[in-house]
Parts: structure tokens; C-alpha cells; sequence
């Protein structure tokens, strides 16, 4: 990989208590794929070298406010996320409550997305980046290239990969810096998601490249 820094950002998707904490709610259905690919570390890895390397870092976070629980219809893992409270927060501009619930950027990432550089997007309703800002910000700075990880791999990561495509952006993801559910019923997310990757994304990387390619 050869990284243009003035045009190239790292995009981090959820980097939330809920996915990646062994306390979140939905740990029981990612923890094995989490921890089988190192993603908290390595999504570190990626928070540590862009920053060191002064590449631009986006978040693009999940929340849920008290409105949209009055949804009138909802897909089956949207009506799962509202049952079991997942990204809550109790108002869109009071923070009471906010520190350390599962909605919180797990604890070891605060320094790298709370350092008043880091772009912290409006939150996204659905999977994709369609219903937040994450695109605007994006092209207000200039961003052609996006480096994609975070949570989870089939589903918002994948979103937005498809929507930034869309968009004009090359898009490269990290395949060990995300993680997806692994459930009897619904098989192996994680799997699904990297086969998607490797068809649609402009390359299809680990951890361990790009850190090398944002050290120069």
C-alpha cells in the first residue's frame, strides 16, 4: 500500500462498548469473532498509526435516542437492537449516563477519538452512511481514499463500503480490524462479509499492511 496522506482518512465504524466489550450487549453473539481476530487491539493499532502518521480519522458511531424507539416498522435486527437497548442514549444533547454505557467508545480508544482532531460524525440509523454526515465531511476535507474498519463486518461496515463506492471513494478495508456475529440460525456473518469485501472493495487488507503503509 502507498498512502497519500492529504487525501486519504481512516474511517472507524462503532467502535462502541456494545460490540467490542465483553460487557456490550451483543458480546455473546460477536466476542468469538472479536476475539479470534484480535479486532480491539487492531483497531487500536490503526487509532495509534493514523495518528502518529497525521492521517485524517473519521468515527462514524451508532446511537439511539428515546425517538426512535417509536418506529412503526423495523427489519428484524433493527427490532432486536431497540428490545435490547443497544447504542441507547437517553437524549440527543444530555450526556447523563453516556460515560461507560454500552452506547461509550470503549475505554482504550477515548484518547485517539477525544483529542478534539478526530471528526465524530452524526450517528447513523441504519447500517450505511446514508442517514449521517460521514459523506459531507468526507469531501468537505478533500478525502478521496478511505481506509474502512471498525463494527460490525456484514452489516454497517459493509453498508458503508457499498454506499462510499457508490460515492466515488476508493475504499480499502481492514479485514482483521472488524468482527461479526456467529449464530446457530444465522451462520457465520464474519465469513459472508469478507467473501462481499474481496468483490467489491478496492483492496482488501490487514492490520499489519496498513500500519507498515501509514508508517511510510
Amino acid at each position: 500500500m502507498i498512502l497519500n496522506p492529504e487525501i486519504t482518512a481512516l474511517v472507524i465504524i462503532d467502535p462502541q462498548n456494545d460490540f467490542l466489550s465483553p460487557e456490550g450487549v451483543t458480546w455473546g453473539v460477536v466476542g468469538e469473532s472479536v476475539t479470534q481476530n484480535n479486532t480491539v487491539e487492531n483497531i487500536e493499532a490503526l487509532f495509534k498509526a493514523a495518528k502518529e502518521a497525521e492521517l485524517q480519522l473519521f468515527i462514524s458511531p451508532h446511537y439511539y435516542y428515546p425517538h426512535d424507539h417509536g418506529w412503526k416498522f423495523e427489519g428484524a435486527l433493527e427490532k432486536l437492537m431497540h428490545q435490547i437497548n443497544m447504542f441507547d442514549r437517553p437524549d440527543p444533547l444530555n450526556l447523563e449516563g453516556f460515560e461507560g454505557s454500552g452506547a461509550d467508545w470503549l475505554e482504550r480508544y477515548k484518547p485517539y477519538i477525544q483529542d478534539k482532531k478526530t471528526v465524530v460524525c452524526s450517528p447513523h440509523k441504519m447500517y450505511g452512511p446514508e442517514t449521517n454526515d460521514l459523506v459531507l465531511q468526507l469531501r468537505k476535507r478533500g478525502i478521496d481514499n478511505v481506509i474502512l474498519a471498525g463494527m460490525s463486518a456484514n452489516l454497517c461496515v459493509e453498508a458503508h463500503l457499498r454506499e462510499l463506492l457508490e460515492q466515488g471513494f476508493d475504499v480499502t478495508v481492514v479485514k482483521d480490524a472488524t468482527a461479526a456475529a456467529k449464530t446457530p440460525d444465522l451462520g457465520d456473518g464474519y465469513t459472508a462479509a469478507v467473501t462481499n469485501f474481496k468483490f467489491l472493495a478496492n483492496a482488501v487488507v490487514s492490520t499489519e499492511e496498513v500500519v507498515a503503509a501509514m508508517a511510510g
